[in-house]
């Protein structure tokens, strides 16, 4: 065996067996958008479209920590439950359905979401919605941020909060289904911090949202596309909807 092969078992290994690793494998994907986040945040200033930019940039770079965390361990992104393998008709339909079940079972997350936030505060109340304000009317912006939020949201927050999150910190926890279950919970929680733009009625209702994907995300057997075509479905509606509204 050659000394480069070596270096990379022994690194599978670690990442394999070490909780330390593992940990500092988790950790630096969200040191990555906390490095860009700090960086941006002078160019940023009270700029919403430059905030959201950011963000994606953000979201792209922590793909490309996941992939280098990938192929250290010698593992594809179907490990995290994107495989890409051709489908038929009838298997594609039958996708395109359980996206349009876990659609509503994200919808209603959220929407509990809300219905708890406004029991804990004693009045209703929405999400900060104002930094989308900038696709009000505009519709060049409003295809450029559909592309965007594919990207970045739809496929990327997908990858990052179920399909990485929970398959690591699971791992972390020695696999169980006390890990399994803590994961989940852990991942929809940081899925809601994530959205702190949103305020504190947005920040629970995607954290409610997030839970709904999760058990999603296990209960079709960690088939990850169906999930980020659900999420594509509520960016869509929220963009659009944001581009339907020129009065704000």
């Amino acid at each position: 065996m050659s000394e480069p092969e070596a270096v990379q078992r022994d690194v599978r290994r670690l990442l394999a067996e070490n909780k330390w690793a593992q940990t500092a494998e988790i950790l630096a994907v969200f040191a990555v958008a906390f490095a860009v986040l700090g960086i941006g945040r002078p160019w940023v200033g009270e700029n919403p479209l430059r905030f959201q930019a950011i963000v994606w940039v953000a979201n792209i770079l922590m793909l490309a920590t996941i992939w280098l965390g990938l192929r250290l361990r010698g593992q594809g992104w179907e490990h995290l439950g994107l495989a890409f393998r051709p489908i038929d008709r009838r298997a594609f339909f039958g996708a395109l359905w359980k996206s349009l079940v876990v659609f509503v079972a994200a919808l209603a997350g959220f929407i509990l979401g809300a219905i708890v936030m406004a029991n804990i505060v004693g009045r209703p109340e929405q999400a900060d919605m104002s930094g989308y304000n900038y696709l009000a009317g505009n519709l060049p912006m409003l295809m450029v941020a559909l592309v965007g939020v594919f990207i970045a949201s739809s496929l990327g927050e997908e990858i990052l909060y179920r399909g990485f999150l929970i398959t690591r910190l699971e791992a972390l926890g020695g696999a169980s289904k006390t890990a399994l279950r803590t994961a989940v919970v852990v991942s929809s929680i940081i899925f809601g911090l994530v959205h702190f733009a949103w305020g504190p009625m947005g920040i629970v209702q995607t954290g409610f949202m997030g839970l709904a994907l999760a058990i999603s995300f296990l209960v079709l057997k960690r088939n990850l596309w169906i999930l980020v075509v659900a999420h594509f479905y509520l960016d869509a509606i929220l963009l659009i909807q944001m581009y339907l509204a020129p009065g704000q």
